[in-house]
């Protein structure tokens, strides 16, 4: 395929808006440089014409793909009746009814919020209520939102220089078994990760933990897979100290997996679970859900306690509604299931034939790709190398997380077999470019 350039209406209409947007947008979109103008199904059109595989879907939120016909007449009848306001709708009712027959057992009370942020921490205080004890533990590597109560909870570098952070808030390795934060290996460990997590809860909280929070494949920090047994071990851990588990489903949620929830990979069922991304397809919407007994308990049941002004408005519930329609009568976790099995394949034959890949992972659409100097000493490739391979990939007609060492592929639910592998050519075709360029292999 021949690379092509950035369009002068993409240009024009990019610099138009840097004049007046604020700094610190999304880094994909920054680095392309490009003014999207239209999408189908699993395709971005700029505003030159020029077509793109998207393999980023909003970063997961795009779980229905771009303009299904479903969802765009589902907003177009709820925007000429209703868009905002608390009060009951049908329409609200009928989608927390679906929602409800598809939740984990037991897990039906929900309420509706806005951003992934805010259900987090409305989670946060429902755990609290529900234990009458406030401190949190979560891992690193985890991404929960950017917000003060959840940003001591994020893993990583990224809240360097944000701090003091609200205390309560304590990190525990996770179960990275590519990079062992603990130097193991994988059985043999004995998923020491976990383990470690009481120590956590011994020597650096107050003994007063009321939830443990867990991403059960981590997405920020490369679509991170935990072996078999992590999550029960975490559920395990948490009863033994009267503390509730949190699954944060943002991004694993509604069949992103290739189930229609993350942690059943692990058979497990969480007291609470946050939703979101892919939730409402596009539109705002996210959630907290948990049992009957814990969404009763005050002061988080008291009225207005766990409200918001946005969460599960009309057009919002219209939005999810439909979204999940799609997921469910269109069988989009199979879907997911059997393409991300293919682009899995497909990968590993990547990893033969380049020397800097070296990891491929995922469950699902939910893949991830490490990209090395070296295996041995698995040192990540240098940024200034990866952000090549970004625009090596957008000017042959993929967006894709590629500017990164760790790759995140997380296509919309829809794509078809043909696309995703479509997608993954211009991936080797771009890695073998960037590989010639630097001298990698």
């Amino acid at each position: 395929m021949k690379p092509r350039e950035v369009g002068p209406r993409s240009q024009r209409i990019v610099a138009q808006e840097r004049r007046h947007v604020a700094p610190g947008s999304q880094s994909f979109s920054l680095m392309a440089g490009l003014a999207m103008a239209r999408g189908t199904g699993s395709t971005l059109i700029d505003e030159d014409g020029n077509e793109y595989i998207d393999f980023i879907a909003g970063i997961g939120v795009g779980s229905v793909g771009h303009c299904h016909p479903h969802y765009v007449e589902a907003l177009k009848r709820q925007v000429e009746r209703l868009t905002f306001g608390s009060f009951t709708t049908e329409t609200r009712a009928k989608f927390l009814e679906l929602l409800a027959s598809v939740t984990p057992e037991g897990l039906t009370r929900i309420q509706m919020f806005s951003g992934g942020a805010e259900a987090v921490e409305a989670a946060l205080r429902l755990a609290s209520a529900a234990t009458g004890k406030a401190e949190v533990v979560g891992f690193w590597g985890g991404f929960h939102g950017k917000t003060g109560g959840v940003l001591p909870l994020l893993g990583s570098e990224f809240k360097h220089h944000l701090g003091p952070f609200m205390p309560g808030r304590y990190l525990s390795p996770y179960a990275d078994c590519y990079r062992c934060p603990l130097k193991l290996r994988y059985p043999d460990c004995g998923i020491a990760c976990a383990e470690f997590v009481r120590e956590v809860i011994r020597y650096q909280t107050a003994g007063e933990v009321g939830a443990i929070i867990v991403e059960p494949i981590q997405g920020t920090a490369g679509n991170v897979v935990p072996p078999e047994g992590f999550l029960r071990a975490i559920q395990a851990i948490a009863r033994e100290h009267g503390a509730l588990m949190i699954a944060d489903e943002m991004l694993t949620g509604f069949g992103r997996t290739g189930a229609m929830w993350g942690a059943e990979h692990d058979g497990v069922v969480p007291d609470i679970m946050t939703v979101g991304k892919g939730m409402g397809g596009g539109f705002p919407l996210s959630g907290v859900i948990a049992t009957d007994a814990i969404a009763a308990s005050k002061p988080w049941s008291n009225p207005s306690a766990s409200s918001s002004s946005y969460g599960g408005n009309p057009l919002a519930s219209a939005a999810g509604l439909a979204a999940l329609e799609i997921i469910v009568k269109e069988d989009l976790v199979t879907n997911a299931e059997r393409v991300g099995k293919v682009m899995l394949t497909r990968l590993e034959a990547l990893k033969e034939k380049y020397r800097c890949v070296g990891e491929v992972r995922g469950r699902g659409l939910m893949l991830g790709i490490e990209l090395v100097r070296d295996r041995t000493t698995k040192a990540p490739l240098p940024k200034t190398v990866t952000q090549a391979l970004y625009q090596e990939c957008l000017r042959r007609g993929l967006v894709a997380m590629t500017y990164a060492p760790s790759i995140r592929i997380n296509p919309p639910l829809v794509i078809r077999e043909e696309q995703a592998l479509a997608g993954l050519a211009i991936l080797d075709e771009a890695l073998g470019a960037v590989v010639r360029e630097h001298g990698l292999q």
